[in-house]
C-alpha cells in the first residue's frame, strides 16, 4: 500500500462511503449549454484542465477499498468525459485493484457520453464486467437542443453508435437524461424512445440552475447562495412541468412495464413505502455519504456542490476516512433533513421525498422560509397521482409477491380512486 501518511482506515459507519472519481475533472469533448460541471474548470490555476496521475490513482484506489465496511466495493468513474484519459488509465485501475482488494469484490461503473467508444473500448469494459451509464436525453431532436460539441453541432447520432456497440457486445448500461426546458414537454415519446433502444434503467435529472455571481469566478450559485443575486437559467425545468412529465411517463410504465422497465424515481418512492433505503441519496432521509474526488485529489461533500466553501481537502494530505466522516461532513448530510422548513415537516409526502436533493433547496416557503425546494410543486404533484398505485404495489412486496401485480389490477385502483 503506498504511503499515506497518519491516515486511518477504519469506517465505524454501517453503509459504505461512496466517493465519485472524476480522472480528468471537468474536462469534456461536448459542451451542453445546461451542464453545471464546465465551469468547475475555473477552480484551478488558469482554468487549466487537469489527469490525475497514475500515482494519485493508486493513493485513492488502495484507501477507498480499505475504508469500505462491506466487503463489496464500487468505484465510480464519471466526468467531465471519464474516457479522455485514455484506456491504460483505467487498466491501471483495475491492476490497483486487483493489488488492493484483500479478499473484496469490486465493481466498476462508468458514466460516459459515449463519443469516444470503440471496438477496443467496449472488449475491455465487457471483459472487466464494467456498468455503463450512457448520458443521452431521448430521440434527435431532444438530445441535440443543447447536447452539442465544441463546434456547436449535435450529438445524437455519435451516442448512438455508442449504443450500438454496447448492445454488439452485450455490456449492461443504464441511460441518464437531463430533464429541461424543452425535453420535458415529451415524455411519452422520450419513454418510448429508450423503450426501443433497450434502455431498461433509466435516470431522468431535472436542470435546476441559477445564474449568479460568486467571488470565485463561478457563475452557477449553489444552494445557499440564498443572499446572492440570481435568476434561473433558460433550460432549467418548470417544477410543474416536472412533475407533469414524470406523470405522464409513469402512466405508460404501469401499463405493461412494471418489473420490465426500471426508472430511478418509481423504484426509489416504492423503497421508501416499504421503509427501505431508496437507492438513490437525494430521496433518502440524510446524505453526505457521496462524495466527488477531483483530477487532482481534492475531495468535495458532493458532485453537486463542488464548490470550495464544500472541499472537505486533499487525498495527498488527507485520508479519505477522516474528509468522509468528518463532523462537518456529517452535519452536511444531517442536514438534508434537519434544516427543512416547516412546509415540508407538514407535509404528508414527507417520507417519499425527504426535501429531494439540497441543491434544488432554492425558494422561499408559503411560511417565508428558506430552503424548500425548487421542485415541490411538481414532486408533489407527482406524488399525489402515483399513491394509489404504490400503495398496491407495497402492499404485494410486504407479502412477498411481486408489485408487477399492479399491472392485472389497474381498473380496480382507478375505480377505487374515482369512488
Amino acid at each position: 500500500m503506498p504511503d499515506t501518511g497518519n491516515t486511518f482506515f477504519a469506517n465505524t459507519l454501517h453503509f459504505p462511503v461512496y466517493v465519485m472519481a472524476k480522472p480528468v475533472g471537468a474536462l469534456c469533448n461536448l459542451d451542453c449549454s445546461y451542464c453545471y460541471y464546465i465551469e468547475k474548470s475555473k477552480l484551478y490555476p488558469q482554468g487549466k484542465a487537469e489527469k490525475m496521475s497514475v500515482g494519485l490513482l493508486e493513493r485513492f484506489v488502495s484507501e477507498y477499498i480499505a475504508c469500505q465496511p462491506t466487503s463489496d466495493v464500487l468505484f465510480t468513474w464519471h466526468g467531465g468525459e471519464p474516457l479522455l484519459r485514455g484506456l491504460d488509465f483505467y487498466k491501471h485501475a483495475l491492476a490497483f485493484q486487483r493489488k488492493y482488494a484483500g479478499g473484496r469484490h469490486v465493481d466498476n461503473s462508468m458514466q460516459t457520453n459515449g463519443l469516444l467508444l470503440n471496438d477496443e473500448w467496449c472488449r475491455f469494459l465487457k471483459e472487466n464486467d464494467f456498468l455503463v451509464g450512457i448520458s443521452l436525453d431521448g430521440p434527435e431532436h431532444v438530445h441535440n437542443k443543447y447536447r452539442l460539441d465544441r463546434g456547436g453541432k449535435g450529438s445524437f447520432s455519435r451516442v448512438m453508435r455508442a449504443v450500438e456497440l454496447l448492445q454488439k457486445y452485450d455490456i449492461p448500461f443504464n441511460t441518464l437524461s437531463v430533464i429541461n426546458d424543452y425535453s420535458v414537454r415529451f415524455p411519452e415519446e422520450i419513454y418510448a424512445f429508450f423503450k426501443q433502444i433497450n434502455s431498461r434503467y433509466m435516470q431522468f435529472s431535472p436542470v435546476v440552475e441559477r445564474w449568479g455571481d460568486r467571488p470565485d469566478g463561478l457563475e452557477l450559485l449553489s444552494a445557499f447562495d440564498n443572499g446572492r443575486k440570481g435568476e434561473m437559467t433558460e433550460w432549467s425545468v418548470s417544477p410543474r412541468a416536472y412533475g407533469d412529465f414524470y406523470c405522464r411517463i409513469f402512466d405508460e410504465w404501469i401499463k405493461s412495464d412494471v418489473g420490465r422497465c426500471f426508472v430511478q424515481l418509481f423504484d426509489a418512492v416504492l423503497a421508501n413505502m416499504v421503509g427501505k433505503f431508496p437507492g438513490v441519496c437525494i430521496y433518502a432521509r440524510t446524505c453526505g455519504h457521496a462524495g466527488a474526488i477531483e483530477a487532482n485529489g481534492d475531495v468535495y461533500a458532493c458532485d453537486h456542490f463542488v464548490f470550495p466553501e464544500y472541499k472537505l481537502g486533499n487525498i495527498r494530505t488527507d485520508g479519505l476516512v477522516s474528509m468522509m466522516l468528518s463532523d462537518r461532513q456529517m452535519s452536511f448530510g444531517k442536514d438534508k433533513f434537519d434544516t427543512l422548513p416547516r412546509q415540508c415537516r407538514r407535509c404528508k409526502y414527507l417520507n417519499l421525498c425527504n426535501g429531494e436533493c439540497p441543491k434544488n433547496r432554492i425558494v422561499i416557503s408559503d411560511d417565508g422560509e428558506e430552503g424548500l425546494n425548487y421542485l415541490c410543486e411538481g414532486l408533489f404533484r407527482f406524488f399525489e397521482h402515483v399513491q394509489p398505485y404504490m400503495e398496491f404495489m407495497a402492499a404485494e412486496l410486504r407479502a412477498e409477491r411481486a408489485p408487477a401485480n399492479v399491472m392485472n389490477h389497474l381498473d380496480e385502483i382507478r375505480q377505487n380512486i374515482h369512488s
